[in-house]
């Protein structure tokens, strides 16, 4: 694509490619801009950048005491990031050491207790009596009356709520539903700040060992990061006896 010039400012151009590249810069905010409007702003901005920097440099700003300073300040400040990510860029996982790794930590990968369960909820007591009849009775399904009665957006799928862990639901809510088997449905409604239910557990899945190639990449990640934290300790304490440190707290 050919780099149209946009602008130029003293002589000096600015360009779509230069418009691209502060979007770029945006991150994800970037893509508001990214239209005529967003990008006239943008290349307003850096049209005004671009003067001032002419200003800057026709006033020798550069060579002023406060300008080194700040200038000094940030050198010094990207050179210990860069050196930061010299340690650690090196640091690599092979495949071997995380499952190493999960060999060592088996007993702690495990996935917590967790249930399937459907839930129809009403404001009224009354409301939730008169559709356990019907579903008790066989005049309805459960899903039937989810779909019918219920005002929780569960509704479109029969009034699934779909698997979760403890904690993941309203404390009421959770108890009863932990304390369920596979099938029964709730012979009472039961009361919450959200009104009525009529609950209906689906499945309870028991807390399990987590195989290796589910969590294969989140396990690289663990040890990728406990390697680094390594190196760049190691690499802080050989340079405390290059660069003798006398802490005075």
């Amino acid at each position: 694509m050919q780099n149209k010039i946009l602008a130029n400012v003293g002589g000096f151009p600015i360009t779509d490619a230069d418009v691209d590249k502060f979007l770029m810069g945006l991150g994800q905010r970037g893509a508001a801009y990214n239209t005529p409007e967003g990008r006239k702003m943008i290349l307003t901005q850096l049209i005004n950048n671009k003067l001032l920097l002419l200003d800057a440099k026709r006033n020798l700003f550069e060579g002023e005491a406060e300008f080194r300073e700040r200038l000094q300040a940030l050198k010094d400040q990207l050179l210990t990031s860069y050196a930061s990510e010299k340690v650690i860029r090196s640091v690599s996982v092979s495949d071997k050491e995380a499952e190493e790794y999960y060999e060592e930590h088996k007993a702690e990968l495990v996935s917590e207790e967790s249930v399937s369960a459907s839930h129809i909820l009403v404001e009224t007591e009354e409301a939730a009596l008169e559709i356990l009849k019907k579903i008790e009775s066989g005049e309805m399904s459960f899903e039937a009356c989810a779909k019918e009665y219920s005002s929780c957006p569960s509704k479109e799928n029969g009034g699934s709520l779909g698997e979760f862990g403890r904690g993941q639901m309203v404390p009421e809510f959770d108890k009863k539903v932990f304390e369920m088997s596979p099938g029964e449905i709730t012979k009472e409604p039961l009361t919450t700040q959200f009104g009525y239910h009529l609950i209906r557990l689906d499945a309870k899945n028991a807390a399990r060992e987590i195989p290796y190639l589910e969590i294969k990449d989140r396990l690289k990640e663990a040890v990728l990061e406990e390697k680094q934290k390594k190196a760049y300790e190691s690499k802080i304490n050989q340079l405390k006896i290059l660069f003798p440190v006398d802490m005075m707290l």
